[in-house]
């Protein structure tokens, strides 16, 4: 029998829903890139911040013991003051009874601010020598640190040893701490003591090129003449004493602002003040000791030969000329030349340690801060952005980390409830005897049902489909709606001339209208909805709608199951329908708040489905939607795992992301279409408040943010520790393959396909990652999406077939 809806003989307008999904399909592009840049971003944050701590491009070798008879002998020595006029190496020691306080490593939050404090109240400044990486972390500790008068000199970006990098390493470290001074106090220097450096006489062969390199860059490299051991953490005492030159030397005093607890160094620090200026030492900074040097040198009240020559910019880029000390600066000899590499100094001009000079011509320089310029154009923007960036993956990456512990705790909570509850379940629905006695839903149900088959050019699937229920063990009418096939489904549905078939032909409305024509159509009080491309066991009729026997039960999931499961991509999405999809079900019957009745196998009461307005076409996931509708109006919903069902899963990735794409953002639209549930009382605020979160925690937050998972372990892997995150990703495995094993031994699935899950672990999972982030993506910036009709092949036959 065959009823058909005449059409107009001109070509139909456009419906609004067609509309809206041609607009929605241009938008598709943006959103997919949109979703790819957070990724991209989310990678970024992490690499730079792998690369501040030094995570990233660490190299922690450290030279020690090499030959240094390339390195002259009037520079071993010589004074901690090391500089380079037109190329030659110069030498100079601190004045007497001068003390130049040093401090390496630095800032930190904790110990530079005590510092500075004790530096403050006894009238002293001193030079810190910083970690570049640490300056764009603590940016306003170093610029109050200069703004109290003290000095900055560079400690590289990431504390390597430098005798071990190229050219294009050292430039780098220089350059990006510049930029970090430039984004924190607006300020460049030319100043510069290398990691593991000590005293001018541990120079050896391999860090001496080192040396000259950057001396004629530009800078003056500072060393130690007194060690006060600090980081050794010997006591007050010895730190003082350590640190105290002897027979009334001037010395370069070194300290530690970082590196660990440096709580005694604090101590330390204003007693031994006190007790150098008691002896009649003064302090000051590197660049106020080469001022004491060129004022002897030079005569009282110069501050260095005048000259005319090529200034060193200690910034990045290329050289820039102006007039100045020379790169010789402090030692007052007269003019000098100097080649600078790092490039244009913002300010114009490159004044030496010690010199007073004018910046950009206009700010007065203090003395003790001589080697520092101000940051002017790209530096300083860069140097800001450099700041800014790293502010970021400071904020994120601690954000990111409680993330990673919540959905660290949420899957292992879920593969908990799904393991205990699901064997519960099993217990209870397959119960033979003991308490309560063999498990019954209730008088056997025998009376006729409707399936209704919604068809939209099934050409290739729809004879298997409708052959599959003329086996059916219990007594069915067949509604086979076209919903406006241009294939001939509907001829091929009538030619197969098996009895009690009815074909109703539509124009093309979708699948919820499909649904609902034939509900309105069906002839008996329970209805049986599935897919086109499905093929039923010739008893799934009978055990579905066995649970009606309950007049509470309004609705029934069957067991949906992939039947070309042969392939690749079939085999995953068989591990997921077995293991997540079946699993969550029975957890969800025994906590009473399933979401979904799958679109493949489903039952209802017609009354019930007329009651919460049929099949909606308010959200892409109709199944989810009516199934939440039917909670809210107090009705029970079930799974039946006897019920069995083989669908045509997507056989290619890309029809997967389509169908995976609209499910996601279909469960999303229904979420937020029933949200009203959340403070509803009765059935429907129990759904709210108990499925509801179930379902955004375990289907959509836990899901969007698993990817962490990943990209930690990678991130790990490659930068951290290797064998250790592999083994915590394997442990993860393992739980998983736990989880996929007994969810196969409840369903009597071979156990061969498993072989698969490490791969699917590696590449499936990540695919549906980004298809939940494209749907959220989309569900955020309100965009609309159509139905993708999926290539079908057909291939799923009858169910003894399937392998």
């Amino acid at each position: 029998m065959t009823s058909t809806t005449p059409s107009r003989g001109r070509r139909r307008a456009p419906t609004k829903m067609e509309r809206a999904a041609g607009k929605a399909a241009a938008l598709q592009k943006p959103r997919v890139i949109l979703a790819l840049l957070l990724l991209l971003g989310l990678t970024s944050v992490m690499l730079l911040d792998g690369y501040l701590r030094s995570e990233i491009g660490n190299d922690a070798r450290v030279r020690d013991g090499a030959a240094y008879d390339k390195v002259p002998q009037k520079i071993l020595d010589g004074g901690p003051l090391l500089t380079f006029t037109g190329g030659t190496a110069k030498t100079q020691s601190v004045p007497k009874k001068t003390i130049v306080l040093t401090f390496d490593d630095g800032p930190t939050p904790t110990w530079t601010p005590q510092i500075l404090k004790v530096l403050e109240d006894n009238g002293v400044e001193a030079t810190f020598f910083m970690v570049g990486s640490m300056v764009s972390r603590y940016p306003s500790v170093v610029k109050d640190l200069v703004d109290q008068g003290n000095e900055v000199g560079i400690h590289t970006f990431t504390h390597v040893d430098l005798s071990y990098q190229g050219t294009g390493r050292l430039q780098r470290e220089l350059k990006q701490t510049q930029l970090a001074l430039a984004g924190a106090a607006g300020i460049t220097t030319t100043l510069f003591r290398a990691p593991y450096s000590s005293e001018i006489n541990a120079v050896d062969n391999y860090s001496w090129p080192v040396y000259k390199e950057i001396g004629n860059l530009g800078y003056t490299s500072v060393f130690v003449d007194t060690d006060s051991d600090d980081w050794k953490k010997p006591g007050v005492s010895k730190i003082v004493q350590w640190a105290t030159p002897k027979n009334n030397k001037g010395a370069v005093v070194l300290m530690h602002d970082a590196g660990g607890d440096r709580s005694e160094t604090v101590k330390a620090l204003g007693t031994y003040i006190k007790k150098m200026k008691a002896k009649g030492y003064s302090f000051t900074t590197v660049s106020g000791a080469m001022a004491k040097l060129n004022r002897a040198a030079n005569g009282a009240g110069r501050t260095g030969a005048a000259g005319s020559g090529q200034a060193v910019e200690a910034g990045i880029g290329q050289t820039g000329t102006g007039t100045g000390a020379g790169a010789g600066a402090g030692a007052g000899a007269g003019a000098g030349t100097g080649t600078g590499a790092l490039g244009e100094q913002p300010g114009g001009t490159q004044s030496a340690p010690g010199s007073s000079s004018t910046n950009n011509s206009t700010d007065k320089v203090n003395v003790e801060q001589s080697g520092q310029q101000k940051a002017t154009g790209s530096t300083l923007y860069e140097g800001k952005a450099l700041v800014y960036a790293v502010a970021v993956a400071e904020w994120v990456l601690p954000l990111l980390s409680w993330l990673l512990l919540v959905v660290g705790i949420s899957v292992m909570g879920r593969f908990g409830m799904m393991l205990i509850l699901a064997r519960r379940h099993y217990g209870q629905r397959n119960r033979k005897r003991g308490k309560g006695g063999k498990f019954s839903w209730g008088p056997t149900v025998t009376g006729p049902v409707t399936v209704i088959v919604p068809a939209y050019n099934e050409k290739e699937c729809i004879a298997n489909t409708l052959h599959s229920l003329a086996q059916s063990t219990h007594p069915i009418e067949i509604i086979v709606v076209d919903d406006g096939s241009t294939d001939g489904t509907k001829e091929i549905a009538e030619s197969l001339g098996l009895p009690n078939v009815r074909v109703i032909r539509q124009e093309n409305a979708g699948k919820p209208a499909a649904l609902n024509n034939g509900v309105r159509n069906a002839s008996y009080d329970i209805v049986v909805m599935m897919d086109g491309d499905t093929v039923f066991e010739p008893d799934a009729v009978h055990q579905l709608v066995q649970p009606f026997a309950d007049p509470g039960i309004g609705a029934v999931a069957g067991n949906a199951k992939v039947g070309n499961r042969n392939t690749v991509i079939g085999a995953w999405q068989h591990i997921e329908y077995v293991m997540g999809f079946n699993l969550d079900r029975r957890m969800y019957d025994l906590l009473r708040c399933m979401p979904t009745i799958p679109g493949a196998i489903g039952a209802f009461r017609r009354d019930a489905v007329l009651e919460v307005g049929g099949m909606s076409e308010d959200t892409l996931a109709e199944d989810t939607d009516i199934t939440i509708a039917m909670h809210r109006a107090g009705w029970r919903v079930v799974y039946q795992e006897h019920a069995k069902a083989w669908t045509e899963a997507p056989s290619s990735l890309k029809q997967l992301w389509s169908q995976r794409y609209r499910w996601s953002y279909g469960t999303m639209q229904a979420l937020w279409k029933h949200r009203k549930s959340l403070t509803d009382k009765g059935p429907s605020g129990r759904f709210g408040r108990i499925g509801m979160p179930l379902v955004v925690i375990f289907q959509i937050i836990t899901p969007v943010l698993a990817p962490l998972i990943d990209v930690f372990t990678i991130y790990s892997m490659i930068f951290v520790d290797f064998w250790a995150s592999l083994l915590a990703w394997l442990a993860v495995l393992v739980v998983q393959l736990v989880c996929a094993a007994y969810a196969f031994r409840l369903d009597r699935e071979k156990y061969r396909y498993l072989a698969m899950l490490p791969l699917q672990q590696l590449a499936y999972r990540q695919m549906m990652y980004l298809v939940l982030i494209h749907s959220s993506v989309t569900a955020l910036t309100g965009g609309r999406l159509r139905w993708q009709k999926l290539k079908r092949t057909g291939e799923v036959g009858t169910p003894a077939g399937v392998s």
